[in-house]
């Protein structure tokens, strides 16, 4: 199969599909690897990196859209980038699509085979190819948060680990997922005092279990979270619905029982958000004030930390890739049921139900099509 990347066009985003160590893996299996010149350097890798692994590289992006069979991406294709989708092509990135019906329905008409890492779910339930980007969007969101509670940036003015005699800043973080937990984990080493609010019984007594008193748990209800929200300096939005948009949990009106200055930070928001007022922002012009309450709603999170969150992010999808590679998408598919459930769009169609819900298109069974 002839498989490439090429580099990212979202605001600040500097992530790269595909690591040199993936074109050994590829290029080991008989694959053949293009790379768009440059496609790795924000990351840290070097077209000599990629050409010393294998790959051939391209002077720009249509070179590799024109010959690969499947495209690997970090982020969803920008509009540029849907124009050189062609039908029949295997489409393998984080895609996003329930809170965007006009890429969902431009794929559809491409007739590309569109796999999204976000909907990938393995035998257990969980989500593989998120669990990176949700662990590094977590651990981001307390560091840009205390960032951002600063007054020079519209905050309060808080130090959330506070001084001798000085009480403590307050952390509320609603949903308990992996980008709520390793937000929980960043959350305690900064000293603040942090509560967490979950829908999950057995979720809140396994993370009560993992941080004891230094995290305090609740049941996520509209009053707990009404409570919560009038005391926090930070609040982190972290809940998720695989596939769909994702719950707006805090209303308008509950930003006016908030302190003034105080920060949201939404890790939702790629899914739409968990904030009636979020909207997504980006790396250049990361916040904004509504009803006196700074927002930090920036789509790519861990796009910052680059190195890092390229070869956490590799690490989850390339087993995935190498098979869909090894046997084609079809029968990946057939083989591994963590592959059917990452396909978005097929055929023509909606193929995931979450997203045919949120976009309003129709649904149709996979299964029935292959």
């Amino acid at each position: 199969m002839i498989i490439g990347t090429t580099k990212e066009l979202k605001n600040h985003e500097y992530r790269v599909g595909i690591t040199p160590d993936n074109t050994k893996g590829f290029v080991k299996d008989g694959h053949i690897v293009l790379v768009e010149t440059g496609a790795g350097l924000g990351a840290g890798f070097t077209d000599e990196m990629y050409a010393e692994a294998g790959a051939l590289i391209k002077a720009t992006a249509k070179e590799v859209y024109d010959e690969v069979e499947m495209l690997i991406k970090v982020k969803e294709p920008e509009p540029s980038e849907v124009e050189m989708l062609h039908e029949g092509q295997i489409l393998y990135t984080y895609l996003h699509l329930a809170p965007n019906p006009e890429l969902t329905k431009a794929l559809m008409e491409k007739g590309v085979k569109a796999v999204a890492y976000e909907t990938i779910t393995d035998e257990h339930g969980n989500l593989p190819c998120l669990r990176p980007m949700s662990q590094i969007a977590g651990r981001l969101s307390i560091q840009e948060g205390a960032k951002y509670l600063e007054k020079s940036y519209g905050g309060r003015g808080i130090l959330l680990g506070g001084v001798p005699g000085v009480e403590r800043g307050k952390i509320v973080i609603i949903g308990g997922g992996i980008a709520g937990t390793y937000a929980a984990k960043a959350a305690v080493g900064t000293g603040a005092q942090v509560t967490l609010l979950d829908i999950d019984l057995n979720r809140l007594a396994y993370l009560e279990d993992i941080f004891g008193a230094s995290v305090a748990t609740l049941y996520s209800t509209e009053a707990n979270i009404e409570k919560c929200l009038k005391e926090a300096d930070l609040v982190i939005g972290a809940v998720l619905i695989p596939g769909a948009s994702a719950p707006r949990l805090v209303k308008r009106e509950h930003l006016k029982l908030m302190k003034k200055g105080s920060v949201i930070v939404d890790i939702a928001i790629d899914q739409g958000g968990c904030c009636e007022t979020s909207h997504i922002t980006t790396h250049d012009h990361p916040v904004y004030l509504e009803e006196g309450i700074v927002h930090y709603c920036v789509g790519n999170m861990p796009g910052a930390v680059p190195f890092t969150s390229t070869i956490a992010l590799s690490n989850a999808t390339f087993g995935y890739a190498r098979k869909i590679a090894k046997l084609g998408l079809e029968a990946a598919a057939k083989a591994d049921h963590a592959i059917l459930t990452g396909i978005n769009v097929y055929g023509g169609k909606c193929v995931n139900k979450n997203v045919a819900e949120s976009v309003g298109v129709e649904y149709t069974d996979l299964c029935e099509m292959m």
